[in-house]
C-alpha cells in the first residue's frame, strides 16, 4: 500500500468515526428523558448530590469499560461515550426539575449542556449574556446540524488524544474513569449555570 492510499484510508476512517459520534451525540439530545426528581425549594444542595453521584457512576461505567486492554479496549470508546451521554443527560434532566424548569429543556439546552466545556469554540455563542440572565439561542434545523458535525469533530479528536491510555492495563483504567468524573461535574457546572442566572429561550434563528 503507497503512502498516498494509506492516508486516504486513514481519512475515510476518522471521517467514518466522526459520523458515528455525531449520530450518537444526535440521538443522546433529541431523546429527552422524564426526570427522576421534583422541585425543591432549596435545588442547590441537591443538585450537588445529584452532580456527585452521576459523576462517580460514569467513573465506574468508563473506567470497567476501559479495562481490557490494547484492541479490545479501543473498542469500547464508543459504547463508553454512550453510556456516559446517558447518565448526563439524566442528570441534566433531574437537575431542571430540582429548579421547576423541565419545560425549558430543549434539544439546544442538552448540546449546550453536555458538550459546552469540551466544544468551546463551537458552542460559545450558545447561550449568551443578556443583563443578569443566560438566554439560550435555540439552533434551527441547519445551525443544530452544522453544530452537531463541529462537535462530532472535537470530540472525536479528544478520543484519539486519550486512545493510548487504553493500552495501559489498570493505570489506563484509573485515568478513563477519573476523567469521566471531572466531565460529568463539568456537565452539571454548565447546567448549574444556566438556572441560576436564569436561562431564557430564544426562538430559532
Amino acid at each position: 500500500m503507497n503512502e498516498s492510499t494509506y492516508a486516504a484510508n486513514d481519512a475515510d476512517r476518522r471521517s467514518l468515526t466522526v459520523r458515528k459520534v455525531e449520530g450518537t451525540i444526535e440521538r443522546i439530545i433529541t431523546d429527552i428523558p422524564a426526570p427522576h426528581t421534583r422541585p425543591v425549594s432549596n435545588p442547590d444542595e441537591q443538585a450537588t448530590e445529584i452532580a456527585r453521584a452521576a459523576a462517580k457512576r460514569a467513573a465506574l461505567l468508563s473506567g470497567s469499560l476501559a479495562l481490557p486492554p490494547g484492541p479490545l479496549g479501543l473498542m469500547t470508546v464508543l459504547p463508553d461515550l454512550y453510556l456516559i451521554w446517558q447518565t448526563q443527560r439524566q442528570m441534566v434532566a433531574d437537575i431542571f426539575a430540582l429548579y421547576d424548569r423541565t419545560a425549558e429543556l430543549t434539544r439546544t439546552h442538552m448540546l449546550y449542556c453536555l458538550f459546552r466545556h469540551a466544544a468551546t469554540q463551537v458552542l460559545r455563542d450558545v447561550a449568551v449574556r443578556a443583563g443578569q440572565r443566560l438566554v439560550v439561542r435555540q439552533l434551527s434545523a441547519g445551525a443544530l446540524s452544522s453544530a452537531l458535525k463541529s462537535v462530532g469533530v472535537a470530540v472525536t479528536q479528544r478520543i484519539a488524544g486519550t486512545a493510548a491510555s487504553r493500552w495501559i492495563p489498570l493505570i489506563g483504567a484509573v485515568a478513563v474513569g477519573g476523567y469521566a468524573y471531572f466531565d460529568t461535574m463539568q456537565v452539571a457546572k454548565t447546567a448549574r449555570r444556566l438556572l441560576e442566572a436564569g436561562d431564557a429561550v430564544e426562538p430559532p434563528a
